[in-house]
C-alpha cells in the first residue's frame, strides 16, 4: 500500500490491481488530480481492509478483475455493501462477457469499465466524471435527508 499524502483532503481514491508496475502509473497519472489522495494496493484483501477503516472517506476505487485472493467483483461487492456512495471502476485485460458487466451495472455494482491497455487520457477522463458525479450523488442526498 503506498499513499501519496501530498493532498490534504479526505477524499480517498484506491487502485487495486495485482500488478505492480500497473499500479504505480496509474497512480502517476492520476496524481495530477486536484483533492484526493490516492492509495495503491496489489493485495485486494489489504485493500479491503483499508477500505473497511476508511469507507467514510472513500470516492472512488478501481479494481482489476482477476487478482489472487479476492477477485475485483468480489471486492467491489464489499465496498459497496460499506459505502453505497462510493464510485467503482472495474478494468480487465481480458474479455468480458457484456451481459455480466449490464448485469453488475443494474445492481450499481460498477459504475464503469475499462480494458487493458487503458489510454491514460481516457484513465483521467473517467475517473474526473465518476469523481463528478460522486459529488452530485452526495449533494442530493444530503438536500433529501434535510
Amino acid at each position: 500500500m503506498v499513499a501519496d499524502n501530498s493532498v490534504s483532503e479526505n477524499k480517498l481514491v484506491a487502485i487495486v490491481d495485482d500488478e505492480d508496475d500497473i499500479v504505480k502509473l496509474f497512480r502517476d497519472a492520476l496524481g495530477t488530480i486536484n483533492g484526493i489522495t490516492i492509495f495503491t494496493f496489489t493485495d485486494p484483501v489489504m485493500a479491503l481492509e483499508h477500505f473497511k477503516l476508511n469507507k467514510e472517506n472513500y470516492v472512488l476505487v478501481i479494481s482489476d478483475l482477476r487478482m489472487p485472493g479476492l477477485t475485483g467483483t468480489e471486492l467491489l461487492k464489499e465496498l459497496r455493501k460499506l459505502n453505497q456512495f462510493v464510485r467503482t471502476i472495474l478494468m480487465t485485460a481480458f474479455s468480458i462477457d457484456d451481459r455480466i458487466f449490464q448485469e453488475y451495472a443494474k445492481q450499481e455494482l460498477i459504475n464503469a469499465f475499462l480494458q487493458k491497455p487503458i489510454r491514460l487520457d481516457n484513465l483521467r477522463q473517467e475517473v474526473d466524471s465518476q469523481l463528478s458525479t460522486y459529488e452530485l450523488l452526495k449533494q442530493e442526498s444530503f438536500i433529501e435527508i434535510k
